[in-house]
């Protein structure tokens, strides 16, 4: 299975079947990010040691038996135009280049409820293009 290119529903369906880790999904991602990212700045926020702790939590809740929802343990991003706590959300405007959200959008909300293990944000263009 190559970790990088499945889709979310074939990681769900792996880590749910306890065929891979989220650890081991996040690891394929990161490592992803770690070879292309300086040529392509696609990932203009990356958050590893948080991506890490909600990842081995995923698969803490795992082993005991338990689910965090139907993105359990998934790693994905955002675009940077999605509030996101703790983490910048420039939109794209050079103004806001320092601008750390107080809380999540509700779509972030939503995907860490489901389980989904945030990595960080991507880029946009400038002013959204």
């Amino acid at each position: 299975m190559d970790l990088v290119f499945s889709s979310t529903t074939e990681l769900a369906a792996a880590i749910r079947d306890r065929r891979i880790s989220a650890v081991e999904a996040l690891d394929a991602h990161l490592a992803q990010i770690d070879r292309h990212n300086r040529a392509i700045n696609a990932v203009v926020t990356l958050d590893r040691e948080g991506a890490r702790q909600r990842a081995e939590k995923a698969d803490e809740a795992q082993a005991r038996g338990d689910a965090l929802g139907p993105l359990h343990g998934v790693p994905f991003t955002l675009k940077d135009t999605h509030e996101t706590l703790g983490m910048k959300a420039t939109v794209g405007f050079p103004p806001f280049a320092d601008y750390i959200a107080r809380e999540d959008s509700p779509i972030v909300a939503r995907l860490k409820a489901a389980g989904g293990v945030l990595v960080g944000k991507t880029n946009v263009a400038t002013m959204l293009g």
